[in-house]
């Protein structure tokens, strides 16, 4: 396993530097621990490092972090916390996994530490966190098992989440004349008139076979009123707005740079980020790469919009979370590192790292706000982050690439009516929850 050790410093100077004017340190009966942290090789967690040093040099307590490759990361997190006691302090999880990690009672409820006075700062306001994070991210238990609901609890805080935005050229919508769309019906239309008046890709998106397609489909599925299930567990993928998406997914291809049917997130963001492409749908994670001068050549060229709305408005919610397994061996040292990298203080330090912040007062923070103009509209954006923008159930990665990630690619590769193709992935997305007892109740009663 590749591990590094972060920079740590002797009892004596945590002690210093943690204390309070009464003397009295939070911190101290932990000093010279050692906790191990999991979570995934990315941009945003790379960026923490150093706030992982700050928190070391004011508590004491030392972190090792395990940082991987993120495919492998859910591989290697079921193994530790299936053990009887395992390696792992704080773990970090794509909002997906946070239901098969409950389910098979992997993870700590966070409200057994919460409760703990001498643990929790007072100051740290977890109703600051933007909602659609925390509950996306964090809650499990409520409707349909992963939406908010009194039968929820908290598991996990978010820590590198995200939502999607609008990211358009700004010099070419001025140099065309073009109006930044606010609706799905203007988008649609807009999308062939920058395609022949300015001989571009109109926008990129994800659409390589499997979860990436899928993805694609989901940012149009969401505003367009639609939803993979509905309340009862019958698949609705099929309905008039999930007809509609793939026929925006077909759109987005015929009008976009070449290649969209092999993108995945990478070459999607490169298009836009290289100029082949005007517009650009996706996370919010565009805004910083447009500044990166490795990955970009458009920048100071972009502007950043709302996701068009249809019948409603409905944005992405993703991303990760962090919270302590069940088997952790330093549970309340896991948790003040949580608190530390997630409070306020620890929000604003990851935006000057370059990572994404999870706190409406970061979002907003004029200081910020002058420097990132994506941050106000996100700020807006995050009311209508859709926590049931895709079904976080143990199912979802069969769903998301055996079945959508099929029927989604026939859509944008073909001309073949779309009606029949989503027809059939709802049937083998109905036999699939069939197989997994989602519908027991329902045949218990018939039978009555």
């Amino acid at each position: 396993m590749m591990r590094h050790l972060l920079a740590t410093t002797c009892f004596a100077l945590a002690l210093g530097a943690g204390a309070t004017e009464s003397g009295a340190d939070p911190y101290e009966k932990y000093a010279g621990t050692t906790i191990v942290v999991s979570w995934p090789a990315l941009s945003h967690f790379q960026a923490a490092e150093a706030l992982v040093d700050e928190f070391t040099e004011e508590t004491g307590i030392e972190v090792e972090i395990d940082a991987l490759q993120y495919l492998k990361l859910r591989d290697r997190q079921l193994l530790e916390m299936s053990k009887d006691e395992g390696e792992y302090d704080v773990v970090s999880w794509v909002v997906m996994w946070k239901g098969e990690y409950v389910a098979k009672g992997l993870l700590t409820p966070l409200s057994q530490l919460f409760t703990n006075a001498s643990l929790v700062d007072p100051d740290y306001d977890i109703d600051d966190i933007a909602d659609a994070y925390l509950q996306n991210g964090g809650v499990v238990g409520g409707a349909k098992g992963y939406l908010p609901g009194k039968s929820g609890a908290l598991y996990g805080i978010p820590f590198g989440a995200e939502t999607s935005i609008l990211a358009y050229r700004k010099d070419i919508f001025e140099e065309h004349g073009f109006e930044v769309p606010e609706t799905y019906d203007e988008l649609r239309a807009l999308m062939p008139e920058i395609k022949e008046k300015a001989g571009i890709g109109a926008m990129t998106s994800r659409g390589q076979t499997g979860h990436q397609v899928t993805a694609g489909w989901l940012l149009h599925l969401a505003p367009l009123g639609g939803r993979v299930f509905d309340d009862q567990w019958n698949p609705v993928l099929n309905d008039a707005a999930g007809v509609e998406a793939a026929e925006v997914m077909r759109e987005i291809v015929r009008t976009g740079p070449t290649g969209i049917p092999s993108y995945g997130f990478s070459e999607a963001a490169a298009a836009f980020l290289q100029g082949d492409a005007a517009m650009y749908l996706d996370t919010l994670k565009i805004a910083a790469m447009t500044r990166n001068p490795g990955l970009s050549t458009v920048d100071g060229k972009v502007g950043f919009a709302l996701h068009p709305t249809g019948t409603r408005c409905g944005s992405e919610t993703g991303g990760f979370a962090v919270g302590i397994p069940a088997n952790a061996p330093n549970k309340e040292a896991a948790f003040l590192f949580i608190q530390y990298i997630t409070s306020k203080h620890g929000d604003r330090r990851m935006v000057e790292l370059g990572g994404d912040p999870i706190r409406m007062s970061t979002l907003t923070d004029p200081e910020f706000v002058g420097k990132y103009p994506e941050y106000s509209v996100v700020a807006e954006q995050l009311p209508c982050a859709d926590p049931d923008w895709r079904p976080l159930i143990p199912e979802w990665n069969e769903l998301n690439i055996d079945v959508l990630g099929q029927a989604l690619t026939r859509v944008i590769t073909t001309d073949e009516p779309i009606q029949p193709i989503m027809d059939e992935a709802a049937e083998q997305a109905r036999a699939i929850m069939e197989r997994e007892g989602y519908y027991t109740w329902r045949d218990y009663r018939a039978g009555q």
